[in-house]
């Protein structure tokens, strides 16, 4: 089932598939349902973290001190609460997925977009962390501190977020027989 623009691919079935895949002795709808429980897994811990993120940022102009931000502090809150908004509505749209899809045979679309939309949702959890670093620390230490913090705040999570399991997946697939 192609999904308009057919910008669903088979990757987390094809080119994430090792020989360790091949060894677990499973069908490919075992394989599915194995990388879909995984996803669920990841989602657990991430949505938690974004809702709690939300939360806190949708409190924060009713307290007392938020009327001492300048204009920039302003720009970046709500610049940071709009990419919170966001994350959450991806982070989550996986469950609303599912329910849509459930018992439609359709486990192959569920998790090639539920893997899509995690990844488009945890860059606007980056882009909200980074921003309350910046708000958090503009506020408590002026705007070139807040801006060094959230650089190396930005430089932190793509290291760890998407540089360090590159690494860890080319390594990986160096050590594959045959490469």
């Amino acid at each position: 089932m192609a999904l308009p623009g057919e910008w669903v691919h088979d990757q987390v079935m094809t080119s994430d598939t090792t020989d360790a895949d091949e060894q677990r002795d499973e069908t490919p709808l075992q394989r599915l349902d194995r990388n879909w429980a995984d996803l669920l897994q990841e989602l657990r811990v991430v949505q938690t973290g974004v809702q709690l993120l939300t939360g806190f940022l949708l409190t924060l102009p009713f307290q007392a001190r938020f009327e001492e931000l300048t204009t920039f502090g302003i720009s970046v809150y709500l610049t940071t609460v709009a990419s919170s908004v966001i994350a959450t509505g991806f982070l989550i749209a996986p469950v609303s997925l599912h329910r849509f899809l459930f018992r439609r045979h359709a486990r192959r679309a569920t998790v090639n977009v539920a893997h899509r939309l995690t990844q488009i949702g945890m860059a606007f959890l980056a882009g909200s962390i980074v921003g309350v670093v910046l708000l958090i620390f503009d506020f408590v230490a002026g705007q070139a501190t807040g801006t060094t913090a959230a650089v190396i705040a930005a430089a932190l999570l793509l290291g760890l977020w998407v540089l360090l399991p590159l690494i860890v997946r080319k390594s990986n697939a160096d050590k594959q027989p045959g490469n």
